[in-house]
């Protein structure tokens, strides 16, 4: 997306869908282009969109008295009051060296966790019962609403019902909150969800969680290289909460010539929509305009993978950007047990990589199977693997799925450390499922040698899986083996 970071105004409608209610940017003609900044506005200028003829409108109005050759002005920046705030905010109008801000992070409190967000119950332990166990023939009774456990799930321990009454298995894709009641009215049935799981799912928590995973005497920034710790997670702040410490920490970056892209994400969804690639912090800066987000350090040197069919030039074929997703799963939390599938998704960019064109979707964005003209590419991960280390005859991906699988391991101790809701909470009757979305990219050691960094992008509750069982048509059977009775042997599943 581009837009001009001085004059541009944004819009949002609600209570639509996700693809319905992004942001729109828009520059208003040559009136009110015009109106000036003020701290002390003469008037309010605010959108309005009617409904009954789809048209937009901009509504303006005095807030004061005013004298013939008064001039009209406005506040760029209403609804924000703190000073420091409000110079950040107007940063793209008024400059300011903001680098004697620290720019460290430090864990918020509890209460962060559960700030404007539906609060959740956890289950009363001491009413629970056993769990159902298979024996004279029984079957565990699954209710599913996503159609790819129905068609699916054949497993003969399992049996499709369309009654939650009767169900042993609740496997639902809408969010579950009141694990209280659950455990109260239904003390012997599953779900496939855990209380506070939001806590690896939603991305500013994701990025707390995982800066716990930092030895002591670790914390803070490099002074030259400005790199944050953990070394998997990319350098992430909350554009709501932590937007000083941002712009300290990219004017700082700057100063030294470091790159500065980076990728600006809403906290809530996925997908890539409402996604912004960008250097320029005054656009970075009018983003919390549309939202709440967190900005991301972009991979400015990522592992590309060569694909024949994209021409660079008439010599060169192209090497494009590529994730991973990985299947986790977690069975429960005391004690802490987590499977991952061994088999794994690619997702292939479909232009020649560069750090241009940022506005340009299929040069830095991978996930095209929502979009209907885009090309996908799809490809097994074993022959993945086989030409990946024909394309880096140097490295083994042996050693790069072991330090994947490090990083989920580590990712699921730190949200489990803490009790909620600052971690994933115990819950007996729980089981869930994440899609994890990893890219690799290139570091160097002190050395100077070239090495492979596994970055962890996100973690995504309900997990599309319609390519699992395309690929792999026993993939729920397997899942629900591991989930609910530890039966992995055989099977694509790794224990961590």
């Amino acid at each position: 997306m581009v837009f001009c970071t001085r004059c541009g105004n944004s819009t949002r409608l609600i209570n639509l869908s996700a693809e319905e209610k992004l942001p729109v940017w828009y520059i208003l003609d040559e009136f009110g282009s015009r109106v000036q900044h003020s701290h002390d506005p003469s008037f309010r200028m605010v959108p309005f969109f009617y409904i009954p003829t789809q048209m937009s409108f901009t509504l303006l109005w005095p807030i004061k008295s005013l004298e013939q050759g008064d001039e009209v002005t406005r506040d760029y920046v209403e609804n924000v009051h703190d000073e420091l705030l409000r110079k950040i905010r107007l940063l793209p109008w008024e400059p300011a060296d903001l680098t004697d801000i620290s720019a460290n992070q430090t864990e918020p409190e509890e209460a962060f966790f559960t700030s404007s967000r539906r609060n959740e119950t956890l289950p009363d332990h001491e009413r629970l019962e056993p769990i159902p166990t298979i024996g004279g023939g029984n079957k565990l009774k699954v209710f599913a609403n996503y159609i790819y456990v129905k068609d699916y799930l054949k497993d003969s321990r399992f049996e499709i019902v369309e009654n939650q009454e009767e169900a042993d298995i609740l496997w639902l894709n809408n969010h579950f909150k009141d694990y209280k009641t659950f455990s109260e009215d239904s003390p012997r049935k599953f779900i496939n969800q855990f209380p506070y799981e939001s806590v690896i799912t939603i991305k500013d928590f994701l990025a707390i969680v995982c800066r716990r995973d930092q030895l002591e005497g670790e914390l803070g920034i490099g002074v030259v290289s400005m790199d944050t710790l953990p070394r998997w997670l990319p350098t992430t702040y909350n554009l709501t909460t932590e937007l000083p410490q941002f712009v300290s920490y990219f004017q700082q970056r700057e100063s030294k010539g470091l790159d500065n892209h980076w990728i600006c994400k809403p906290w809530n969804l996925a997908r890539g929509l409402d996604m912004n690639i960008t250097n320029n912090l005054n656009h970075i800066v009018r983003l919390p305009d549309t939202g709440p987000k967190v900005a991301c350090k972009y991979i400015e040197e990522p592992v590309l993978f060569t694909r024949e069919e994209v021409v660079f030039t008439r010599e060169e074929v192209g090497a494009v950007k590529f994730d991973l997703r990985f299947i986790v799963l977690l069975s429960s939390v005391q004690p802490l047990k987590v499977f991952v599938y061994e088999k794994f998704w690619l997702r292939f960019a479909n232009k020649q990589f560069s750090l241009d064109a940022l506005d340009d979707y299929e040069k830095h964005f991978t996930v095209m199977n929502y979009r209907e003209d885009a090309d996908w590419k799809q490809l097994y991960c074993d022959d993945f693997v086989k030409e990946f280390e024909e394309q880096n005859p140097d490295q083994q991906w042996s050693n790069v799925m072991a330090d994947i699988l490090s990083v989920i391991g580590s990712v699921m101790e730190c949200a489990t450390s803490k009790p909620p809701p600052a971690g994933i909470a115990h819950s007996p009757q729980s089981r869930a499922m994440y899609g994890v979305d990893m890219m690799l990219a290139w570091r160097r050691n002190e050395r100077g040698d070239k090495y492979i960094q596994p970055m962890l992008c996100e973690f995504n509750y309900s997990p599309d899986c319609a390519r699992a069982c395309q690929y792999y048509g026993s993939f729920f059977d397997d899942v629900f083996s591991a989930l609910f009775f530890d039966d992995i042997e055989g099977r694509p599943i790794l224990r961590l």
